[in-house]
């Protein structure tokens, strides 16, 4: 993280600024993943990597500033740094979904070190779904099989027609796409990702269940 030169290479959408955010985030985590398991172990070496710069994908893809619901935020990748990026902007939030209370805690921290447009809600997804209103996009990144995503944002689709989700999903994703076309109707748009050959960003709008 303290290869400005990479990380500016990598980040010239984003402000200087934005990246010392994101330097303290990274900080933040190595200093806490000794007593939470905020990452694999051994990407830790790697962070703007395999978690930062795979994170700010959506922030090129989605640039405007919305407001989000990052379902299953653990370490917080990818909502907390579209949080982050959002400080460039006077609009736009992004409601952390984490259950663990030990992670929230650590989310919150960040927030406070670095000023993130963002906020924790330690609950369960479902127990969300009655508490937050529906939100411009939902994103989630290592949770969970597509199926059961589209399953988690489909109350929110269902209050408004015009969410999109934005999905980070690895080599296996179109047997995961076929999968969920068994029980879901939705348009889809691929985005190969830039950090992983063979990954994507799923952007899924039009989410509705299969009749």
């Amino acid at each position: 993280m303290r290869n400005a030169g990479q990380r500016s290479a990598d980040s010239s959408f984003v402000s200087r600024e934005t990246l010392e955010r994101l330097d303290i985030y990274a900080e933040l985590l190595k200093k806490w993943q000794a007593s939470i398991n905020l990452v694999s172990a051994d990407t830790l070496d790697q962070l703007w990597e395999r978690h930062f710069k795979d994170s700010l994908q959506l922030a090129k893809l989605c640039p405007q500033p919305l407001n989000w619901i990052d379902m299953g935020s653990g370490a917080g990748f990818p909502g907390l740094p579209m949080a982050i990026c959002l400080t460039e902007f006077d609009q736009g939030w992004v409601h952390l979904i984490e259950s663990n209370n030990k992670k929230a805690a650590f989310l919150r921290a960040v927030i406070a070190a670095t000023g993130a447009r963002a906020s924790v809600h330690a609950q369960r997804i479902e127990e969300a779904v009655s508490q937050l209103d529906a939100p411009d996009a939902i994103s989630a990144r290592a949770l969970a099989p597509l199926p059961n995503l589209c399953a988690l944002a489909a109350p929110f689709a269902a209050r408004r027609a015009d969410l999109s989700c934005w999905f980070h999903k690895g080599l296996g994703y179109p047997q995961e796409v076929e999968a969920a076309r068994r029980f879901w109707e939705f348009d889809l748009v691929e985005h190969p990702s830039t950090v992983r050959d063979g990954a994507a960003i799923l952007e899924i709008t039009q989410l509705a269940p299969r009749q």
